[in-house]
C-alpha cells in the first residue's frame, strides 16, 4: 500500500493549470495506470494533447469546465464525469469565475512515459508574447 499526500506532489504547470500525478510508477509502483488531481483556475487552460496509448476518465468535484473534444465543446460541472478514448484530441478550459478542481485517471500505461502525451498545440510557456 502506498499512501500519497496531494500537497507533497510538485505541480506539473507543463500543459497548464496545477497537475499533480499521485499514483503513478513513480510514486507508487502502479502497473496499470496512473492517477491524480488537476486545478484550473479562471482562464486557465490544459493545452490540447492526447494519449495515444491510455484511455482517460476525468470527473470534476467543482467548478464548471469546458472540455474540448477533437475541437468541439462539452461543458462539465461538478458531479460529472467524462470518458476520452485512446487517441482523443482534448483541451480543458476554465472559463468561469471560480477554480475547478477534478480527478483523472489514465491506462493502460504507455510503454515509456515520454509516449504517454502528445502536444497539438503550443505549451503556454512556448507561446511568443
Amino acid at each position: 500500500m502506498t499512501k500519497i499526500v496531494t500537497k507533497d506532489i510538485e505541480p506539473n504547470r507543463r500543459r497548464g493549470g496545477d497537475l499533480r500525478t499521485l499514483l503513478s510508477p513513480a510514486t507508487a509502483g502502479t502497473t496499470s495506470g496512473f492517477m491524480g488531481v488537476l486545478t484550473l483556475e479562471p482562464g486557465e487552460v490544459v493545452t490540447e494533447h492526447y494519449h495515444p496509448y491510455s484511455e482517460e476518465f476525468l470527473y470534476l468535484v467543482r467548478g464548471e469546465i469546458t472540455a474540448r473534444i477533437d475541437g468541439e465543446p462539452v461543458p462539465l460541472a461538478a458531479g460529472e464525469a467524462l470518458h476520452l478514448r485512446i487517441n482523443v484530441r482534448h483541451r480543458l478550459e476554465n472559463d468561469g469565475t471560480e477554480p475547478a478542481f477534478l480527478v483523472f485517471q489514465l491506462g493502460p500505461l504507455a510503454p515509456r512515459p515520454e509516449l504517454g502525451h502528445v502536444d497539438t498545440e503550443p505549451l503556454p510557456h512556448q507561446e511568443s508574447v
